[in-house]
């Protein structure tokens, strides 16, 4: 499916297409991180910390590379309370909050799914379906 470009880069936005930028955000989307972060954030604003023990394995690095990209394209604000110490919220905007919704969907139907996707007998016994 293809839609119009807003940005005049191009005449139609296609994730299939290998130059359109719609790319980058699917890219950032697919991110495990990201996908996380955005599901964290669903509940309200979180400081770095409680983001960090939401999302257990993430290491400060990756996860301050991971806030900075979505901050970059318009899914999460930042917030700094001039406190000390100093105070820094994460928050979705209107925009981070529709990308939310797939998110969820996809999480729910993981959490649901994992157990028929990595233990049914194709997997473990015959392996590939071969074509006669």
């Amino acid at each position: 499916m293809t839609t119009d470009c807003q940005t005049g880069q191009h005449a139609h936005h296609d994730v299939y297409a290998a130059q359109c930028p719609c790319r980058a955000m699917l890219d950032l989307l697919a991110n495990k991180w990201s996908a996380l972060a955005i599901g964290a954030l669903e509940g309200g604003p979180q400081r770095f910390g409680a983001l960090q023990r939401l999302l257990q394995g993430v290491s400060p690095k990756v996860l301050t590379q991971t806030l900075r990209r979505l901050e970059d394209t318009g899914l999460v604000d930042r917030t700094i309370y001039p406190a000390v110490p100093l105070h820094v919220e994460y928050a979705l905007t209107d925009l981070g909050h529709g990308a939310a919704v797939p998110l969820r969907l996809l999480r729910t139907w993981v959490e649901e799914n994992l157990d028929n996707a990595t233990s049914g007998p194709r997997n473990q016994e015959t392996g590939p379906t071969v074509a006669k």
